[in-house]
């Protein structure tokens, strides 16, 4: 019998808006059959930044029993799903500062062949959703993953438009994600378990 797929779901979120997409993946995965943990990234802002907010306190007090993202959550996934806010085309700092210190597993090729997939949010359209993506591959390319977009290989593309992976326009934080942004995310995090299954399921034969 092929072993269950593990699935990280790692994210950051200063508002909200990705943790829901964070969530809606985390969903989708597990109704695909995965084991799947879901995991934010260290905060880095000082408090008087995220209290000057209200949306951000507010958040971060919410979530504050998630579990921060450690190295064994990504040794241990077969399936790794980023979620990012867009910062000026690229994903965000605490993001990046949590994959910036895998370079001990990258040395030891234990971030090769698994299967790698993202979404993100913007404050507006055409704000940089699609740059993110790309950008984000190129770490997976790095670490000799594979990656998994959704494509237009569901009707439903054709109405978010975004085959790089699913994304979110927030009007600064305003607006959740709707059923087009977390469809989306779904389909994303479902390829992403089948793909993974097909390849666990070639790597043990």
């Amino acid at each position: 019998m092929m072993a269950q797929i593990k699935v990280a779901v790692i994210y950051y979120s200063a508002t909200g808006i990705t943790y829901q997409m964070a969530q809606a993946a985390c969903e989708a995965a597990g109704d695909a059959g995965a084991d799947v943990r879901l995991r934010k990234v260290r905060e880095l802002a000082p408090d008087e930044a995220i209290r000057s907010n209200s949306g951000w306190q507010a958040h971060h007090l919410e979530t504050q029993d998630v579990p921060e993202a450690q190295l064994d959550d990504l040794s241990w996934a077969d399936v790794v799903i980023f979620g990012t806010p867009t910062r000026y085309g690229v994903m965000a700092a605490q993001l990046k500062q949590f994959i910036d210190t895998s370079g001990p597993l990258w040395a030891q090729g234990a971030l090769a062949n698994k299967i790698y997939s993202g979404f993100c949010s913007t404050a507006t359209r055409h704000g940089g959703q699609e740059a993110t993506l790309l950008s984000m591959f190129n770490i997976f390319y790095h670490w000799g993953g594979i990656v998994v977009t959704p494509g237009y290989t569901d009707t439903s593309q054709f109405i978010a438009g975004n085959p790089y992976g699913a994304s979110h326009t927030s009007n600064n934080g305003e607006v959740a994600p709707d059923d087009i942004a977390l469809t989306a995310t779904a389909l994303t995090a479902r390829r992403a378990v089948q793909i993974g299954q097909a390849v666990k399921k070639g790597l043990a034969g």
